[in-house]
């Protein structure tokens, strides 16, 4: 595609939903009311406010949250003014109760998010988020995994349910350039809506992969600020705006001030510099879910193994989200070899 410099590409901020996963989800009130009001300020379309999981995210299971997803919508409900504030929903964790919750908070956008083979399990989420005035995005993650015309599949199911938006999303930072344009392209010729790009910087593809994703007309991209996110983070929103603004497209983004909540605002907030590690690569490399990268440190550290085996053997198995579990019994097994094979009992 050309870029023509007509092209409205809106951009979606996901700092204070999938940045949670970086902080174990411990954003403080301050927090999210101070980098949503700098992200409203900078005129980003849309601010993604949740559990890295999703509505009710906060469990043993992924993590517990700081404050409750009430809390944190009501904090930001009259400040952010001039974007839109999303959240996201996983079926199978967030109910239709949880986004009513939402919507009285103040949210105007829901996105969907099921595995790349499990669309139809969004059916009655994307209906019900239609029928609650919700724009309302289909989010397919892992979209690595599948061949692009089972993206197109699944992406096709999504549009007959009356999502105005589906993603591609490459949960696992594990596309090549290639790999995006492919995707995309199937799906901008075939659907009848909008197409949206999520990428992770787990092979340092993640603004390469959504200018790719811009160059076959996707006009929905996500970031987050200074590439907080799961594993090696996501495509900076800053980075974003600077090259978008380059090529000639409509962000509706001022370029000084997303610098600012990205230099004054957020840097300070961050516990650690957003790195790409050995890790994060196996992740990208493996093909597995970025949010699994803390669990992974985690359970590797409890059985004393080295967390890049427990990595690529997730990718062996294509453990997929919602699958957290596996980790620590691969961790264990893993553990259990070891023993054996260094002579003592398993």
């Amino acid at each position: 595609m050309t870029i023509t410099g007509k092209e409205k590409i809106h951009i979606v901020d996901t700092t204070l939903r999938d940045g949670s996963h970086s902080v174990k989800h411990r954003f403080t009130i301050d927090d999210v009311l101070q980098v949503s009001t700098a992200l409203n300020d900078a005129g980003v379309y849309g601010i993604e406010i949740t559990h890295g999981d999703g509505l009710a995210g906060s469990s043993i299971q992924y993590g517990f949250s700081l404050h409750s997803e009430e809390e944190k919508l009501n904090a930001v409900k009259f400040s952010v003014t001039k974007s839109r504030v999303a959240v996201l929903l996983l079926p199978g964790i967030g109910t239709k109760v949880d986004l009513q919750k939402a919507i009285d908070c103040g949210a105007k956008m829901a996105r969907i998010a099921t595995h790349v083979t499990e669309a139809d399990i969004a059916e009655q989420h994307i209906k019900m988020s239609k029928e609650l005035g919700l724009e309302t995005v289909g989010f397919l993650m892992l979209a690595h995994m599948e061949k692009p015309e089972k993206v197109l599949e699944q992406a096709l199911m999504m549009e007959s349910y009356g999502a105005d938006v589906v993603y591609v999303v490459d949960s696992a930072g594990a596309m090549l350039p290639d790999d995006v344009r492919r995707r995309v392209l199937l799906l901008k010729d075939k659907l009848q809506i909008a197409v949206g790009f999520h990428a992770h910087n787990n092979l340092g593809l993640a603004v390469g992969n959504t200018l790719a994703a811009v160059e076959e007309g996707v006009s929905f991209i996500d970031g987050c600020l200074c590439g907080l996110g799961a594993g090696a983070g996501n495509a900076q929103t800053e980075i974003l705006v600077a090259v978008l603004n380059r090529m000639g497209c409509d962000t509706g983004i001022d370029l000084y001030k997303i610098l600012d909540a990205a230099e004054e605002v957020m840097r300070p907030r961050m516990i650690k510099p957003q790195v790409i590690d050995r890790a994060s690569i196996a992740l990208g490399y493996a093909g597995v879910y970025s949010s699994f990268l803390l669990h992974t440190y985690k359970a590797a550290e409890k059985y004393k193994v080295d967390p890049l085996d427990v990595l690529i053997e997730l990718g062996k198995l294509r453990v997929v989200g919602g699958q957290e579990d596996m980790i620590v019994d691969i961790a264990f097994d893993l553990a259990q070899k070891e023993k054996v094979a260094g002579g003592g009992k398993p």
